[in-house]
């Protein structure tokens, strides 16, 4: 089991997880996979998070269709509305057509980080709409044409091809990892499973005396809980029991958690976020509100790990590459576009027990304008010196080492 740096306060807790708030005890039925009913009818739901998952499946797939994709195609998926807000029907699930949920709403939207700070949230979202646009803009119009040092175009990385803007960087991959952190992971730690959010109103009085949400069979806090746990399971066949899957159900976070439970030092991990999840939802059947947020806390750690663990990795990677005989350009810039998602990621991340993420968003640009700094074509020009420089800054507030993470 994945054990690293859990705080001896998390652990304490764990232990004493039948007292309550009012030192009552209290049973926590935890179950062994993530289904809780009420009356025989399941109260889980989280349909909205899945839906935004395969709405951003179908936009970063769309970005690579040279033929078919247009940039008011690819905005109406982002943005799930045309460009004088109204209705659209971008995607070609229907299901998808007829939601009025959208991947741009959620973005950067988190109550604990974005609630009174509504310029940088907008800031945020208008850097993917630029993101879309420059693939259509820089990229499409130069599909045919090999990329070179100021060049946008195509470039190979072994059997595959690659197609990059003028600095190397491919925008697909740029949205891609960058959606784990500014949608699933800003939702998910700084939003579902926030106190501020939880605890809103009347909702612990409600959740304590089974008030349900009109029409369901779950309380507001219940469905709070399950919405987090949808921005990582949410695509899963088998949503109950994702585990069994792990790394296959999308492109985001389910996805890299399987990336890294696949390597040796992080061998556990997975099961430490799955069983935190089941551990809080029964604490909140439980009315073990102590016991929630400490599993919280653990999910907050684990998932901001995931994302500095694979910027480092995708650096190491790129620094491989471009230390040998016959540096793959392809390849190095393929990891780098990944590197910079994560990067970007960075900054909806949460250090455990505080309101922080690991790196605010200054310090996350400044990381990638170190990333494009070393010459005027950017990747074309990044140093392995950058590149170590780089991976020692963004490890040194996580419990995890550079050789660890490059594994």
């Amino acid at each position: 089991m994945y054990k690293k740096s859990i705080p001896l306060f998390l652990l304490a807790f764990i232990l004493v997880s039948c007292v309550n708030d009012n030192n009552t005890e209290v049973a926590i039925d935890e179950p062994e996979v993530y289904e809780f009913t009420r009356n025989g009818s399941s109260t889980v739901s989280f349909s909205g998070q899945t839906a935004r998952i395969l709405m951003a499946e179908e936009l970063i797939s769309t970005m690579m269709d040279f033929d078919g994709a247009t940039e008011s195609l690819l905005l109406q998926m982002y943005r799930n509305r045309d460009a004088s807000g109204g209705n659209a029907d971008p995607f070609s699930n229907p299901e998808l057509n007829s939601e009025t949920k959208s991947i741009k709403e959620k973005v950067a939207a988190s109550e604990d980080y974005f609630s009174s700070n509504a310029s940088e949230s907008v800031q945020i979202r208008n850097e993917f709409e630029s993101w879309i646009s420059g693939q259509v803009s820089e990229v499409f119009p130069n599909e045919n044409t090999l990329a070179s040092p100021g060049q946008a175009g195509q470039i190979a990385d072994g059997t595959s091809v690659r197609y990059v803007n003028a600095q190397g960087l491919e925008y697909n991959q740029m949205v891609t990892k960058s959606l784990i952190g500014a949608l699933m992971t800003d939702q998910m730690l700084n939003n579902y499973l926030s106190s501020s959010v939880l605890d809103a109103g009347t909702n612990r009085e409600d959740n304590d005396n089974e008030v349900l949400v009109d029409g369901t069979s779950y309380t507001t806090m219940e469905h709070k809980w399950d919405e987090a746990y949808g921005y990582l399971f949410g695509a899963a066949s088998n949503q109950a029991d994702p585990l069994t899957e792990l790394g296959s159900a999308d492109s985001f976070l389910d996805k890299y958690l399987g990336r890294v439970e696949n390597d040796d030092d992080f061998a556990g991990i997975a099961e430490e976020i799955f069983n935190a999840f089941k551990r809080g939802r029964a604490a909140i059947v439980a009315g073990a509100y102590d016991v929630r947020d400490e599993q919280a806390e653990i999910i907050r750690q684990r998932i901001s790990e995931i994302i500095g663990i694979r910027a480092v990795f995708y650096l190491e990677s790129a620094k491989t590459i471009l230390e040998g005989n016959s540096p793959d350009y392809g390849a190095i810039f393929h990891d780098l576009s990944e590197a910079y998602g994560f990067i970007y990621s960075l900054q909806f991340t949460r250090v455990p027990g505080s309101d922080e993420p690991y790196f605010t968003g200054s310090e996350v640009q400044s990381f990638l304008d170190r990333m494009l700094g070393d010459g005027p074509n950017g990747l074309w020009d990044l140093t392995p010196e950058t590149l170590d420089a780089l991976s020692d800054d963004i490890a040194a507030p996580f419990n995890f080492s550079i050789e660890e993470a490059a594994g």
